[in-house]
């Protein structure tokens, strides 16, 4: 298992548009990918509606924690694809 601190950039935080972009990466992985929020919330990575929920905001910092035969690679990918701002 593999963990990571990012900061998410997007002005708007992890609205529809940056979920959609963060749950398309995350399930090209075959491992469990999950991130925590400031407030102790888990999200699924690979589910929009599990990001949504999360409510996180432009600024935050969440955990991500990836746990399988592919992490290390899903962990670079994702946090490479959340610092660009996923896709805005």
């Amino acid at each position: 298992m593999v963990s990571q601190k990012v900061e998410i950039v997007n002005a708007t935080g992890l609205h529809l548009r940056p979920a959609g972009v963060l749950c398309e990466t995350a399930m090209k992985f075959s491992s469990k990918i999950t991130f925590t929020t400031d407030n102790s919330y888990e999200a699924n990575a690979k589910s929009v509606l599990s990001v949504l929920g999360a409510c996180v905001k432009s600024g935050e910092e969440i955990i991500i924690t990836c746990e399988g035969e592919d992490e290390n690679e899903a962990l670079a990918e994702i946090v490479s694809s959340i610092e660009a701002g996923l896709g805005e």
